[in-house]
């Protein structure tokens, strides 16, 4: 399956995996939204495109790599524009890096938008950090998420203004056909209990994060 990697402007953290060059193997295209050059530099990827209006990033590019300039006053932000550029080229499965955090909090809540793009174009786009989040649709059935060493508190929102949860069972808080909306957040900070969890959702979007008890 090939994937496509963004690296948007956000936090990187520093995680023994992204160290190892093993990780980004299963990538055939990297992508860089304005700044999110520097973590491609810093761990030694060359990408294919950068992306941006580059009013965050002035210093200088790598040569023979594509860029696609933009204006400031824009509507799409540069890492929007990055995850346009990679469903032109093809890529059905993106992950999008340094997506969160930073001083700019509207940024990140917008890269959250742009998985809700992603998805309305029939891609699937997932935000790689410290968390991990997805958006979890009722055409995928049942999803299995997996318990790693440690523990892992899997939290799930309303991204709609409400989703009908037909299951979400192998947590603490189990749920069994109920309707949860936004503006209550009972999803919040769950635990997978034993080896996997299961969601299957019958309407609706679903923000699903998943944050290891412990990030090495």
């Amino acid at each position: 399956m090939r994937r496509c990697a963004i690296f948007a402007g956000g936090d990187m953290p520093d995680l023994r995996c992204y160290k190892k060059w093993s990780y980004w193997e299963k990538y055939s295209c990297f992508i860089c939204a304005d700044c999110g050059y520097r973590h491609a530099l810093r761990l030694g990827i060359l990408p294919d495109v950068i992306v941006g209006d580059f009013d965050s990033y002035s210093e200088e590019l790598p040569k023979g790599v594509e860029e696609l300039r933009s204006v400031p006053e824009k509507d799409d932000t540069d890492t929007l524009m990055a995850v346009k550029k990679a469903i032109e080229m093809g890529y059905s499965n993106i992950d999008l890096y340094g997506a969160l955090g930073g001083r700019r909090f509207e940024h990140s809540f917008a890269n959250i938008q742009a998985m809700i793009y992603a998805l309305q174009q029939g891609c699937h786009l997932e935000i790689k950090g410290e968390s991990h989040l997805l958006v979890q649709e009722a055409d995928e059935g049942a999803v299995t998420y997996k318990n790693i060493d440690g523990g892992v508190f899997l939290s799930v929102f309303a991204l709609t203004e409400s989703v009908g949860i037909e299951y979400l069972r192998g947590v603490k808080y189990p749920l069994e056909d109920y309707r949860m909306v936004q503006s209550f957040p009972i999803g919040v900070s769950n635990e997978i209990e034993g080896e996997k969890a299961v969601l299957r959702i019958k309407d609706g979007l679903a923000l699903v994060i998943i944050t290891p008890k412990i990030v090495v």
